[in-house]
């Protein structure tokens, strides 16, 4: 009697909802623990909040300025912004979150099947979180929308299903408001609203007008809304235009039969999962290429003709197909470019099929062979997502994997390229670059990355003839403009030469509703500087310090000019005297270059005690440092402040 009922009683423990899900969310954090710590990858850098964002009037841009950031996905950017203000660049943080958002997106996958009385909810929400084909949405930093969209996604669409049963208007304002919360994180979730009517259309077998397509036409109408925007900014300023968008319906047709096959296949046999798949060669003259399309749309119709007997397959299929449609080829997005698919396209639409697969296994009559294959099944997949997420350790890791598995593709060349540039490995650098411009001998921007390496290898003149080629072949790529411009300014003192790279640099990103390069205006303040025309160099300065604050060694030049330059044009130096000040402090009052640009400015404006003081104390540490270009240079200005006259200086430069 004790012992069964102690058995009951662990029986009941091991089957507690709280526990089992502690226990995924623990599962999930070791799976992905490989990845944890990871540098970011790729556009990592370009997705994190940008310095002339940090500001809450950066956050208000984020909402209302289209362009700013690299996707416009507001409530993504706001809680990277969130994210930067609570760890700033440290990538556990950011990694952790992913980690947590897609567990809770398992938990909310479960609740939802449950409350549909799924059979397996269990087992499909443990294939969701474990299964290695959500890696890449998971240890990416950049796929946080993915990760953030699906809590939106799936909270939105167990909210509706609770306003279904209980019909309350709070629930299905609710399930609006979240979904639109989704939207705003990333459009895929505009196919909720049609896998809604599939999931009715499955538990009911029909729909009804008033009671389940009605209710969701505003969802639909937010949904259409939302895509059409989004394809949008994918044009203006993404960039998915060109020719290598340049496809007939029958060629889009072709790419998405064979995307759907690809992903089914990753979903039940996920070996060989690529950052970036070899990109198809698609071509309406080959006949074999009709046959996926063909295949497709003859399983949708064999599982039509057998809905009768079970509605389950064709159901997992539509919501697969649907849910993956944005993806599939039909509308143009950047990836596309380089591949036809990836991973995190499927993040959500997995779900059709790994439920669909979940439902089977519980079929297995014997019960110590189902509870075997259960443990094998996620045991392994397990395993494989650990194996996964290792190979987003770090972003030269990344690019090696992918390079070994992919050697064809240009774009995981130029991207190994950078990352071995990043780690100080510049003839690597070269190397991979160079091969990457024998697979895509028109890319622009492999152009300018071979400049990069080629720069930093002391290689000047072979670095400004291949922005030069960057250039010859788009025109408007402004970090070709920028980095030539810069090149052309500090390494081969070309001032005329450089001052038009870097206002085509600005006015391009203006153009394109971009943030504008901070370090383009601060170049240009310094390029204006050497041609003795200060108030262009100040106006440029300002910028500087306007888009980024903290930009120190823009408010240095700026003060001194205001204070040096005897331009009575451009003011009295008064603008720069509270920023160095707070320089100053930061440097612990030992900084000898900031205390005699304070001095300058105080000098300018008749504060010659003042001047007199902060110089003194700037000569006394720079002869402690044995500094004796600050002890000549500050001698001199010392005697005239002594004097009552202020410092002129014609250079511009502090």
């Amino acid at each position: 009697m004790t012992n069964s009922l102690e058995k009951n009683v662990r029986a009941t423990f091991w089957n507690q909802e709280w526990f089992l899900s502690l226990l995924l969310v623990a599962v999930v954090l070791i799976a992905y623990q490989p990845a944890g710590n990871g540098t970011p990858v790729w556009d990592d850098e370009q997705h994190l909040t940008n310095p002339e964002l940090y500001s809450t009037n950066g956050l208000l841009r984020i909402w209302t300025q289209p362009g700013v950031t690299q996707q416009y996905y507001p409530l993504v950017h706001s809680l990277f912004w969130v994210e930067y203000k609570l760890w700033e660049y440290k990538p556990a943080g950011y990694h952790l979150l992913n980690i947590l958002l897609h567990a809770g997106s398992a938990l909310l996958l479960f609740r939802i099947l449950r409350k549909l009385e799924f059979s397996a909810v269990w087992l499909a929400a443990a294939i969701f979180a474990f299964h290695p084909v959500e890696v890449e949405s998971v240890a990416w930093i950049s796929e946080l929308k993915n990760a953030l969209s699906g809590i939106f996604y799936l909270g939105s669409a167990l909210t509706y299903l609770n306003y279904d049963q209980q019909k309350r208007k709070t629930l299905y304002f609710a399930a609006l408001g979240l979904f639109v919360m989704g939207l705003l994180s990333k459009t895929v979730v505009a196919s909720m609203p049609a896998a809604l009517l599939v999931v009715f259309w499955w538990k009911r077998g029909r729909l009804s007008w008033k009671q389940d397509v009605l209710p969701l036409i505003p969802f639909f109408t937010v949904g259409i809304v939302s895509g059409i925007f989004t394809a949008w900014v994918e044009k203006k300023y993404i960039g998915a235009t060109g020719s290598d968008f340049n496809f007939s319906l029958v060629d889009r047709m072709l790419i998405a039969g064979r995307a759907f096959w690809f992903y089914l296949e990753k979903i039940f046999w996920p070996v060989d999962l690529i950052f970036i798949y070899p990109r198809w060669d698609v071509s309406a003259s080959v006949w074999w290429q009709y046959l996926f399309p063909v295949f497709a749309l003859q399983l949708l119709a064999l599982l039509w003709i057998l809905r009768r007997r079970a509605r389950g397959p064709l159901a997992a299929m539509l919501f697969f197909s649907g849910t993956l449609f944005p993806a599939l080829g039909f509308f143009n997005i950047y990836p596309f470019r380089f591949s036809f698919v990836a991973d995190h396209f499927q993040y959500l639409a997995s779900i059709g099929p790994i439920a669909l697969a979940a439902a089977g296994i519980m079929k297995i009559p014997a019960d110590f062979l189902k509870k075997g294959v259960c443990g094998i099944l996620l045991g392994t997949l397990v395993v494989l997502t650990w194996r996964q997420s290792g190979m987003y350790a770090s972003n030269e890791t990344l690019w090696l994997m992918t390079v070994a598995k992919n050697p064809g593709s240009w774009m995981a060349h130029d991207n190994l390229g950078v990352a071995l540039l990043g780690n100080g490995k510049v003839d690597e650098a070269v190397n991979e670059t160079r091969v990457a411009l024998a697979l895509r001998p028109d890319s622009a921007e492999t152009y300018s990355n071979l400049a990069n390496a080629l720069l930093q290898g002391g290689r000047v003149d072979e670095a400004v003839e291949n922005y030069n080629k960057s250039l010859d072949i788009n025109p408007g790529n402004q970090a070709s403009h920028y980095n030539l411009g810069n090149v052309l300014l500090f390494q081969k003192q070309d001032v005329d030469g450089a001052i038009p790279h870097l206002e085509k640099c600005i006015g391009l990103e203006r153009e394109m509703g971009r943030p504008e390069n901070v370090y383009a205006h601060y170049d240009l303040g310094v390029a204006y500087s050497r041609k003795g025309q200060f108030q262009e160099a100040v106006v440029h300065f300002q910028k500087a310090v306007e888009l980024v604050p903290q930009f120190g060694e823009a408010q240095e030049r700026l003060a001194w000019i205001l204070a040096t330059c005897g331009d009575q044009r451009v003011g009295k130096g008064w603008q720069g005297l509270i920023s160095l000040g707070k320089l100053n402090d930061l440097a612990g009052g030992r900084d000898p270059r900031i205390l005699k640009i304070m001095a300058a400015v105080y000098a300018n404006a008749g504060q010659f005690k003042e001047a007199v003081e902060t110089a003194q104390q700037a000569l006394t540490i720079a002869t402690a440092m044995h500094d004796d270009a600050q002890i000549e240079a500050l001698e001199g200005q010392l005697e005239l402040y002594k004097a009552g006259k202020p410092f002129r200086d014609t250079t511009g430069a502090p």
